[in-house]
């Protein structure tokens, strides 16, 4: 099978608006705690409270975006989400500049952005399964995943050398103009999608209620969901103060700190490549839980980092987060676009999103307040503990039994699902 890097067009400009939306997503991770920190002078919990808000906009509106998706066409809200986070970007270096740049405007830039964000990812996890043929989804999953976490790399370590050289305000110019080229890139796809005003009469609330349901209901979805919360809950304690961490506890510059984060989410480029091969030569199941279990317990090495060799535990415990996230998320991903019918994606993509990243906030929330009370070291020892301990949610489900996850419709695989309510 070729490549659909040369067999499909459209792939190919989603693919490249996608990875370089991630990267100006991942500059913004650096330079707006830099920003917070080094030019507004705020508190490890005002850092992890900017952490929060970026991803505060799920738990308000993740469900009815859902709907909303499913309801029009996901490429045009694809296209306003990113001229929203274009402008908005650009708004922060104009604030500074007319020395109107505060804490509050900078939280709330970070709402609004994240509002787009759950627009954007929720259209764009419902529109590849419609823009690719089903046999290449898994290859598309890997592709989009591997890039991404590549563009983190990019990002974060560019981000760093960005704040060093130019000032972390300035270095949301740069966040800009690759939401600009992301815009460019979803315009020039071709394929449309055809309208279903079937589903423009629903009550809102009614499809709603039926992605909420879709996920209760099936023990799979369930399951992966659940630890999805708990998981991001403990990985977002910990990214949302492990700047502050890096800079004021360890003594580190921002330009090291971009370049360490940037050699640990290497490990989401080893993920995308592993996982699908992984999976393939031992089953999906049991893939899932070697790389959401197994890896993540390397966590632990992350609260001993100290200056000199010691930040190499900050390297190897970070890269194998993110083999083991990104390797997952590829998993399961491709089992959500094969299991769901195509007219509930959008809805089970923003009800698992909902419960998933909703938890993200309550995170950051969570280490800012434990760094400001018990201190930096502290709050990441109780923070990457949970991330393997999530995985028992994983070791205690049907999931340990299995070879692979169950391939087919849900509708006519739930009902013989091992563990199915009554």
């Amino acid at each position: 099978m070729n490549s659909l890097l040369t067999r499909h067009r459209d792939f190919r400009w989603f693919w490249v608006g996608e990875t370089v939306n991630r990267f100006g997503s991942a500059v913004s991770t650096v330079a707006l705690p830099l920003i917070a920190v080094s030019v507004l002078q705020a508190t490890t919990f005002q850092v992890g409270l900017l952490s929060a808000a970026a991803w505060l906009p799920w738990l308000l509106i993740g469900l009815p975006v859902g709907a909303w998706v499913d309801r029009w066409s996901r490429r045009p809200i694809m296209r306003i989400s990113s001229a929203t986070s274009l402008v908005l970007f650009a708004s922060i270096p104009i604030a500074a500049h007319t020395g109107v740049l505060t804490i509050e405007l900078l939280l709330a830039i970070a709402v609004l952005t994240g509002a787009a964000a759950v627009f954007f990812q929720t259209a764009y996890t419902a529109y590849l399964p419609n823009l690719i043929p089903h046999a290449d989804q898994a290859e598309g999953n890997a592709k989009l995943h591997g890039s991404a976490s590549a563009a983190q790399i990019a990002g974060v370590g560019c981000g760093g050398v960005i704040v060093q050289a130019a000032g972390a305000v300035n270095g949301m110019y740069v966040d800009a103009s690759t939401f600009l080229i992301a815009l460019l890139c979803i315009s020039a796809i071709r394929y449309r999608e055809p309208r279903r005003p079937d589903v423009a009469h629903t009550p809102l609330a009614t499809e709603v209620l039926a992605g909420l349901r879709l996920v209760a209901g099936d023990v799979w979805l369930r399951t992966l969901t659940i630890f999805g919360g708990v998981s991001n809950l403990a990985l977002m304690g910990y990214q949302s103060i492990i700047v502050v961490f890096l800079v004021r506890e360890v003594g580190v510059s921002p330009g090291v700190v971009g370049a360490l984060i940037a050699i640990a989410s290497s490990g989401g480029v080893a993920g995308a490549f592993l996982g699908r091969r992984v999976a393939t030569a031992i089953g999906t199941a049991r893939a899932t839980l070697f790389f959401e279990l197994a890896l993540p317990a390397l966590a632990l090495l992350i609260p001993l980092t100290t200056r000199g060799p010691g930040l190499a535990l900050y390297t190897v415990g970070a890269f194998c987060i993110g083999v083991g996230v990104v390797a997952g998320n590829t998993i399961k991903q491709t089992f959500h676009q094969s299991y769901c019918p195509p007219e509930l994606r959008g809805r089970l993509a923003a009800s698992t999103s909902f419960l998933n990243y909703g938890t993200i906030p309550l995170g950051a929330l969570l280490g800012g307040t434990l760094g400001e009370v018990l201190g930096l070291r502290t709050a990441l020892w109780i923070t990457t503990a949970g991330i393997p301990l999530a995985g028992l949610i994983l070791l205690l489900s049907p999931i340990r039994h299995q070879r692979d996850l169950p391939a087919g419709d849900l509708v006519a695989v739930g009902s013989a699902n091992p563990g199915s309510p009554n």
